[in-house]
């Protein structure tokens, strides 16, 4: 079995769901692929991954209304272990890169972590992921049983949910004690598309000269184009703009159908993050930027002539 432990909100499966199903699809080993739903009030997630899975295994409890990487490791390995699972795949989030190390010790199984491609063959498990602050893409191999990876988000293509639901079943856990309180919790408020959902991401860098150009150009252009804001480390260091819109080896990996690239030169750690982009558009006054070597499209010249420009051109 290939168990996938769902990452999922409000109800729905996570975009970083979708790819892991692609991934455990390609990974070519034997075996029903079934996928884990943790939480509270999960029957939405659960209908989801029906339409993808081989099997989908529930566990909707008020223990699960909070994340705790205690909780979460220990459910995804007895499921893992009761399933005789070889092959148990997490998200690259925040979360899952905090508790899969916990699931591998249980299992006493090799961990691979923030894979971007995963094979079997010849009776070993090869994957591939980014070091030396993603300069590097490096080749890993395992002849381990069993094992736990961890998927970067945006590494794979989303898969496509089918029309037959699979079976669902409601599983029984021998959970620890929580011995982590949550007190209370603030959350980032905005109206506009996440990273990880959108096909379309303008972001922006230094080349947009301050907060207010940032707001101008690249919210600007956005709106016209129902699309998400991203942005550079330097800019998110600077305080421009929240972490949560970080595109890079230190941020978020995106893959959307169009990233439109403004003001920003195209540092190795950025490009790691969004290089898989189906269409790159690339504005920067430097005509030798990195950031063009991997554009489809490049615009040379002043980002504050050419974007208010475009925007003018899409609201018209």
């Amino acid at each position: 079995m290939i168990l996938i432990a769902a990452e999922h909100a409000n109800g729905k499966l996570s975009r970083s769901t979708y790819e892991i199903v692609t991934c455990a699809r390609e990974l070519g080993r034997e075996g029903p692929i079934a996928i884990l739903i943790l939480g509270k009030d999960v029957v939405g997630a659960a209908a989801e991954a029906a339409l993808v899975a081989d099997q989908v295994l529930v566990a909707d409890r008020a223990q699960f209304a909070q994340y705790d990487a205690e909780l979460w490791s220990a459910a995804v390995a007895q499921i893992a272990s009761e399933g005789e699972a070889h092959t148990v795949l997490i998200g690259g989030s925040r979360s899952g890169r905090e508790y899969s190390p916990r699931v591998a010790v249980r299992l006493d199984a090799a961990l691979l972590e923030d894979v971007t491609s995963l094979r079997f063959a010849k009776d070993a498990v090869s994957a591939q992921h980014y070091t030396y602050l993603a300069r590097v893409t490096e080749k890993i191999e395992t002849p381990a049983k069993t094992i736990v990876a961890t998927v970067k988000p945006g590494s794979f293509a989303a898969a496509a949910p089918g029309s037959n639901h699979a079976e669902q079943f409601d599983v029984d856990l021998n959970l620890p004690e929580r011995r982590v309180k949550v007190i209370g919790r603030s959350l980032e408020k905005t109206a506009r598309i996440s990273l990880s959902e959108a096909d379309i991401v303008v972001a922006g860098g230094r080349g947009v000269g301050s907060a207010d150009g940032f707001t101008k150009l690249v919210e600007g252009l956005a709106d016209q184009l129902g699309a998400a804001v991203g942005a550079t480390r330097a800019i998110v260091d600077a305080g421009w703009r929240p972490y949560s819109e970080q595109v890079g080896q230190t941020g978020k990996t995106v893959q959307p159908k169009a990233y439109i690239a403004i003001g920003i030169s195209g540092a190795v750690q950025h490009l790691s993050g969004m290089s898989k982009s189906k269409i790159i558009v690339a504005i920067n006054k430097d005509g030798d930027a990195p950031i063009f070597k991997v554009a489809d499209y490049g615009i040379v010249g002043d980002v504050q002539q050419i974007v208010p420009a475009l925007i003018d051109g899409l609201r018209k």
